[in-house]
Parts: C-alpha cells; sequence; structure tokens
C-alpha cells in the first residue's frame, strides 16, 4: 500500500527550518531572548539574522550534503555573520530531521530520523565536533571520552549517546527525539486546538518540555538544584494556567524576572533548542499531511524583525 504522504521539496523543508528557528525566538520564554528581552553579547536580531543564514544553508544543502556537513555549514554561515553561538543545538537538531523529511523511504517521520541517526558515521562526528569548537557553546566543559577538542573515534550518533546524560540535544539523539515527539510537537499541537495563539502554544510547550526534564544548559552553568527549582516553577505557571490565564500569565511574567535578574542571569536555552525541534516537527508533519497546522507561509511573513 502507497504511503500518501506528500513529499517536500528541499525548499519547502528549508523555509520549515527558518520558520520553526524565527518563531521559536519570537516566543516570549521565560529566560530566552525574544523581541525586546536581550541578554549580555546576544540580541533578539542575532536570531533572526542567524535563521536566515539557516534557511539559506539547508535550501543549498538539506537534499545533498550529510548530517554532519549541514550542520558545519550552518554554523560557519552563522558564525561569521553574527560571531557568536545563537543555533547550534538547533542546527544539530534541524539537520537530521531535514534529511529525514526528505527521505523517500516509508514510515512516519520519526522512523525515517531513526534511519538516518542510524546511518550517521564518524565523518559526520568529525565535521560536528568542527560546528561544536566554532560556536564555543557555554558551559561545554570536557568530557572524558569522545571529547570534541580530539578527533572523533565513534559515529556521531555513538558519540551523541555518550553525551546523553548531561547534553538536551544529545539526549534527542540518543532516543530518537523522545522529548520532540511525545512532548514538545504534541504540546503545541494541543494547544493550538484548543484555541491558543500560536505564539502562547510554543511558551506552553516551553513550559511543558522544562517541567518534565531539568534544563541541560542550566544545570551545567549552574548546577542541580538551580536546574530542579527552574522545573518546578515552570510546572507550577503550567498549574495556574500558563499564557492562557491571567494567574498564569503573572507567574510566567515572575518567573521571566527572577531568570534574568539572576548573577549570571538563567538561560535554559537547550528547553529552547528542543522547542525549536518541536516546530519544526509540527510544520513538517502538517506539510507532508498537506493539512493546516495552524500556520503557513503568511506567519513567516509577517513576522516581526525578519531579515528580509
Amino acid at each position: 500500500m502507497r504511503s500518501s504522504r506528500r513529499r517536500l521539496s528541499p525548499a519547502l523543508v528549508a523555509a520549515a527550518a527558518e520558520t520553526a528557528c524565527l518563531l521559536e525566538a519570537h516566543a516570549p520564554k521565560p529566560g530566552n531572548v525574544s523581541p525586546g528581552r536581550a541578554r549580555p553579547g546576544l540580541t533578539y536580531r542575532d536570531f533572526v539574522v542567524s535563521a536566515e543564514f539557516l534557511g539559506q544553508a539547508f535550501r543549498r544543502g538539506a537534499g545533498r550534503w550529510r548530517v554532519g556537513r549541514l550542520v558545519h555549514e550552518t554554523i560557519a554561515a552563522s558564525h561569521a555573520q553574527v560571531g557568536t553561538n545563537t543555533h547550534l543545538g538547533i542546527v544539530l537538531l534541524l539537520a537530521p530531521l531535514a534529511k529525514a523529511a526528505l527521505r523517500r523511504t516509508p514510515g512516519s517521520l520519526r522512523a525515517r530520523l531513526r534511519q538516518v541517526l542510524g546511518e550517521l558515521d564518524r565523518d559526520d562526528a568529525r565535521r560536528a565536533y568542527a560546528a561544536i569548537r566554532l560556536a564555543r557553546p557555554g558551559g561545554l566543559g570536557r568530557a572524558p571520552r569522545e571529547d570534541v577538542r580530539r578527533p572523533p573515534t565513534v559515529t556521531l550518533l555513538e558519540a551523541m549517546r555518550l553525551a546523553a546524560e548531561r547534553d538536551a540535544v544529545a539526549r534527542e539523539y540518543a532516543t530518537g527525539y523522545a522529548s520532540t515527539f511525545t512532548l514538545g510537537a504534541p504540546a503545541i499541537d494541543r494547544a493550538r486546538r484548543g484555541g491558543a495563539r500560536l505564539e502562547q502554544a510554543i511558551v506552553v510547550a516551553y513550559l511543558e518540555l522544562l517541567a518534565a526534564r531539568p534544563d541541560t544548559l542550566v544545570e551545567r552553568r549552574h548546577g542541580r538544584s538551580a536546574a530542579r527549582r527552574v522545573s518546578r516553577e515552570a510546572a507550577k505557571v503550567l498549574e495556574a494556567g500558563g499564557p492562557l490565564r491571567p494567574e498564569g500569565r503573572r507567574r510566567l511574567e515572575r518567573l521571566d524576572r527572577r531568570l534574568r535578574a539572576a548573577k549570571p542571569p538563567i538561560n535554559p536555552g537547550a528547553t529552547a533548542d528542543v522547542v525549536a525541534a518541536s516546530l519544526f516537527v509540527w510544520l513538517l508533519m502538517g506539510a507532508e499531511s498537506g493539512a493546516s497546522s495552524g500556520t503557513s507561509s503568511r506567519t513567516s511573513s509577517r513576522m516581526p524583525g525578519r531579515a528580509r
């Protein structure tokens, strides 16, 4: 029996990736950069510019390059423009998803993603390591095995499995993107079907992901107890209705102020990366089914600050 899935072009997949980045950056998620809410050395404009260069790189290479090259080329192009790490985790997550969306083999998007992950090799690891060194993410530290400062001796998937306990992006690789497919994307879809605006749905997904697992970037920079405390506070915001209820919105603002007032500021950036992947999956699944996913090309063209 033939699959009824709509085949996607590299241009459409790249547009979905760029749109996911723009939507993620635009949503006012506590502790993250968004319009009017910068962080030291990092502004909303940096994320918009990086999203544009991600889209360009994906249009050129998503259909031709292996995952490792797609990651490295994207990070190199973005870093040359903004000079700081904006999208490393997002690019690492979106590159395999883009390759999966373009596969002609049957099966669900997640099944095709698992095929892509299973085919990653040592050269993919080498190029991904180079991208990580170029981006210089905060709180990287040193690993006892497969440290990115040394040449890899395993495939990219094997390297991610080694790092899965300490890094949310690595955990997604190791689990076939469990948080993306079972928490993030369903949360966006559920909120949208319940009448939430897309911006609100993104914040709901962020809170659900953050409440479910402590943010690994926060844990590396501020310690395990701080990361767990932020997760508990995210759960309390959800209990009060999150961005959909007045009390939830008040708690959301208080959480944002507290995270920004911390010394140094607390940024649940790993959770934001998974939100971007969740948005990408939500957009791709809508495009593959040919159904409206609650957004369209008109959404991205109306995004404030879009660098075009």
